[in-house]
């Protein structure tokens, strides 16, 4: 079997202020063809997958480009069209093959081009052909396009929130894909719009429930594969919104009723979804009652979703109750890192921290910090085990807060971007981590409580407030 993979991702925020170019992507993730490391990436499941199963298969593998930035503004036209042109250029340099297989996320958007998947998909269909099996693995915070369900066999999605399944997922993908070539199993799809968007935690109830019920499905043989869709709110394009993508073999009518009886299940849980997001006070208030090591996700300043990640109101706050034992990171600002790590451990500094984007990333703190510890090539633990660079990063100290300083913008995910450079995390009463939700796989396991702040950011829970003009409407919770 010949086989072809390669990956181009990253996740728009169409509301965010920072545009994503090719720096973005080389910053993160650039290799050309061929030159994927050895070891798995965030985003190359398929590819590290197919490198596995060719070995075990006798497969002919050509790799090509795997592309991943970190998600932020609006991808510039020139980065969008060279990577795709790079992608394609090396998908025809491989031909003929029987099998494309795809890390994509899902949520791109450039200038000129608000469904990125769609239009590559489309183009690599032309290139290979309606007898090619062409795959794809997708982030479930995605905007899934009639585009992207016409142009491919099968797309499957992460089911883990954080995302802790992307290899699992992965292997599901490309040995369907294999046993679709081999003329096993023949895949249809059905699509159900749920007409909302929603944070679908599945670390607790009910998406937990869900979760697992969708896979006895799959192992009972009702479905090939089920993906929730769980759509990303910060992406202004017609396709943002939650669906259900459900893969039956050979039988439409089959995965058209699942979908659609699926689909009815998450609308009526849809109250229940959300978990209690207190203002930065009430949730300090909470925190200080608890023994041990509270973790505070200021999700509003994500990177992971495209949010600068410098933002200072969390800190602010602290500071301004005097609250001592915090550990803060990673916060973004490669200034007050640089001049951190020129100083050394041990120096002592005034540093202006944070707050340099915008508006949304609030006000820039002047305090006098220690240099506790640097590192000029720091790096964290990622979901699936793969490294996240952080590049020159200081572990720094005022007022009885610690931050971690970091050069290349990410949110957290290990525990060890804080011990990494020494901080103690048992030792500190309150870890306010800048992310979302996929802090919870390793920060849950040190926590007393996990807290979600309410905080003013790019990555607002507030969806009312945000200038949207291109999704469809209706879409709960926007609209009754």
């Amino acid at each position: 079997m010949r086989v072809f993979s390669a990956v181009l991702a990253t996740e728009t925020n169409s509301f965010a202020p920072l545009p994503t170019s090719l720096a973005s992507f080389q910053e993160r993730s650039y290799f050309p063809a061929g030159q994927h490391p050895d070891e798995p990436l965030y985003n190359s499941g398929p590819l590290w997958a197919a490198r596995v199963r060719g070995r075990e298969q006798g497969w002919v593998l050509h790799e090509g480009l795997v592309a991943a930035a970190q998600p932020g503004g609006i991808t510039t036209r020139a980065t969008y069209e060279a990577l795709r042109d790079e992608l394609l250029a090396d998908l025809r340099a491989s031909l003929p093959v029987d099998m494309v297989l795809l890390g994509l996320h899902g949520a791109m958007v450039a200038d000129g081009y608000e469904d990125c998947e769609g239009d590559l998909l489309q183009r690599v269909r032309a290139l290979v052909g309606a007898g090619v099996v062409i795959g794809a693995e997708l982030d479930p915070h995605c905007h899934l396009s009639q585009a992207m369900v016409d142009h491919t066999d099968v797309m499957v999605a992460f089911k883990e929130y954080p995302h802790t399944d992307v290899l699992e997922r992965a292997y599901e993908l490309v040995d369907i894909c294999a046993a679709t070539v081999r003329g096993e199993v023949r895949p249809v799809a059905a699509v159900v719009d749920c007409q909302m968007v929603a944070v679908l935690h599945t670390s607790r109830a009910p998406m937990r429930g869900y979760v697992d019920r969708l896979q006895q499905l799959e192992r009972a043989g009702q479905a090939l594969t089920i993906s929730v869709v769980h759509g990303f709110p910060w992406g202004d394009v017609p396709d943002m919104g939650t669906r259900l993508l459900v893969y039956a073999d050979g039988d439409a009518r089959a995965a058209a009723r699942l979908a659609r009886s699926l689909a009815d299940e998450l609308i009526a849980l849809r109250d229940q979804l959300s978990a209690p997001a207190p203002g930065i006070e009430a949730a300090l208030d909470q925190a200080l009652k608890a023994e041990g090591p509270v973790v505070m996700a200021d999700g509003a300043d994500n990177p992971g979703g495209g949010a600068a990640g410098d933002a200072t109101f969390v800190l602010q706050a602290i500071l301004a109750r005097g609250i001592r034992e915090v550990a803060i990171g990673p916060l973004w600002d490669p200034s007050a890192a640089a001049l951190a790590v020129a100083a050394g451990a041990g120096a002592r500094l005034p540093l202006r921290i944070g707050g340099k984007i915008g508006p949304l990333s609030g006000d820039p703190v002047d305090l006098l910090c220690t240099v506790l510890a640097v590192n000029p090539a720091h790096h964290q633990s990622g979901l699936s085990g793969a490294k996240v660079p952080m590049g020159a990063c200081a572990l720094v100290e005022a007022q009885g807060v610690q931050l971690v300083l970091a050069s290349i913008r990410t949110q957290a995910m290990g525990t060890d971007l804080f011990s990494g450079l020494g901080c103690d995390l048992a030792r500190r009463k309150l870890i306010v981590v800048k992310s979302s939700q996929h802090f919870f796989a390793e920060f849950s396991k040190i926590a007393s409580q996990v807290l979600y702040v309410q905080a003013p950011g790019t990555l607002t829970d507030d969806l009312r407030t945000l200038p949207y003009r291109r999704i469809q409407r209706p879409k709960w919770p926007l609209d009754a």
